[in-house]
């Protein structure tokens, strides 16, 4: 095995020096993907109204039209990535989503807002497969859930602000000055990416990194198919992907459940809601993160995902509760208790895939993940929530959207069989 040279030494030293600050702007700028993401949901009953459409307009603008090219971009850009330079790409797309964000605000009709969110798609198709390889280079195997977990903050943190600061300033300025305001300030965090991210070595953090990083470039095929011959980790793209569907849809029409079936308004939704709801995401991403490292510690990789399918079986009928129950009080409390037992499941599941992948093949099975996550998850997820909403509005009227949204919640107990038989093979693996 080749020992590095003296300023490779280095070169490693200041990466793992700097760790911190590279995993703060990547969690950072995943908190602006997020933001821009879910600044439609607080807006959509206004846009609504403005642009006028129907709910399957809806659910494709915050889905399919945004997954298709989100997903299938990812893969080529995880090919560059495992070859490139990673942070530039990071940068670029940050911008260029960013942009696009606030270019939506200038839609006159339903055909340019959706070539505003095609747009975001594209840019933020850069964002996720490279930062996952980054992170799997800078931290061991038994940080990497903690790691995850704490750029998974970038979920659960930027749909709770995309919510605040969309609802306040749609309250007060209207939904284009919304769009804007989440939009422009990510085109400043994408200089900001460029000059501070460290760039770290392949397979820096792992003991087989040097025989790995001087073996060739594998095929682009080769990573399908070896996600597919590895049972464990196709459960568990199997059970993320399932959970993100039911996540998607249920996030993209949040907002609009809460203003038609429990009369709140958009304040009322950002003050009371997105934010107590973002720091109770904000633990159980963190808390949930060094609780599978822990396990991973002391009981072996497999509990990571074995606690996930027992977290999200608990939150189950705080979900129902929260749908079903009309007490305004009861429901968002059941909601409150269900973000804090369900959203620590994408820490855990990022890092344990990233563990099974090959060293030159993390970044594209990071965007092979992607691809089926956002692809089924994020682009069927909010377009069935509204086509459901849509053709079940003649018999159920204001309820329609409501019975929509627990067809998707009962769903499940699908995801927790998967997350379970991962812990399986994971433990007899």
């Amino acid at each position: 095995m080749t020992e590095p040279s003296p300023s490779q030494s280095d070169a490693d030293a200041r990466a793992i020096r700097r760790r911190g600050v590279t995993l703060t702007l990547l969690t950072l700028t995943y908190f602006f993907s997020y933001m821009d993401r879910q600044i439609l949901a607080i807006l959509q009953e206004d846009i609504k109204r403005d642009l006028m459409l129907v709910d399957w307009q809806l659910g494709l603008l915050a889905g399919l039209a945004f997954a298709v090219f989100y997903a299938t971009l990812g893969i080529p850009v995880a090919w560059l990535a495992d070859r490139a330079n990673r942070k530039g790409i990071i940068a670029i797309s940050l911008a260029v989503w960013s942009a696009m964000t606030a270019f939506g605000g200038l839609a006159q009709n339903f055909t340019q807002m959706l070539l505003a969110r095609i747009g975001v798609g594209i840019g933020e198709a850069g964002s996720s497969p490279p930062s996952h390889s980054m992170i799997a280079d800078l931290y061991p195997p038994e940080k990497r859930a903690g790691a995850m977990g704490i750029y998974s903050l970038g979920v659960v943190l930027g749909a709770a602000f995309g919510t605040t600061i969309g609802g306040l300033v749609a309250h007060h300025y209207g939904w284009r000055t919304a769009m804007f305001i989440i939009g422009l300030p990510g085109v400043a965090l994408a200089l900001i990416v460029w000059l501070f991210v460290v760039e770290p070595r392949r397979g820096l953090s792992d003991p087989q990194h040097a025989a790995a990083a001087a073996a060739p470039m594998p095929p682009l095929r080769d990573g399908f198919i070896a996600i597919l011959r590895t049972p464990a980790a196709l459960h568990l793209v199997m059970a993320v992907t399932i959970t993100s569907m039911i996540g998607y849809g249920l996030t993209a029409f949040g907002p609009s459940y809460m203003q038609r079936s429990l009369d709140f308004d958009k304040e009322q939704i950002a003050l009371y809601v997105a934010l107590p709801a973002g720091f109770l995401g904000m633990l159980s991403a963190v808390l949930g993160g060094k609780l599978a490292d822990r396990f991973a510690r002391t009981r072996g990789l497999h509990m990571q995902s074995t606690m996930v399918a027992v977290l999200k079986t608990m939150a189950l009928p705080f979900t129902l509760a929260f749908l079903i129950l009309d007490l305004p009080v009861a429901a968002i409390s059941a909601y409150f208790i269900q973000v804090l037992l369900a959203n620590s499941y994408l820490g855990p599941s990022f890092a344990l895939i990233q563990g099974l992948a090959p060293m030159r093949q993390r970044a594209l099975w990071a965007a092979i993940t992607l691809l089926v996550i956002n692809l089924v998850g994020l682009g069927l997820g909010p377009t069935l929530v509204g086509v459901i909403s849509t053709l079940l509005k003649p018999a159920l009227g204001a309820d329609s959207l409501r019975w929509a949204m627990v067809t998707f919640a009962a769903v499940t107990p699908w995801a927790i069989f998967h997350y379970w038989r991962a812990g399986v093979l994971l433990r007899h693996g």
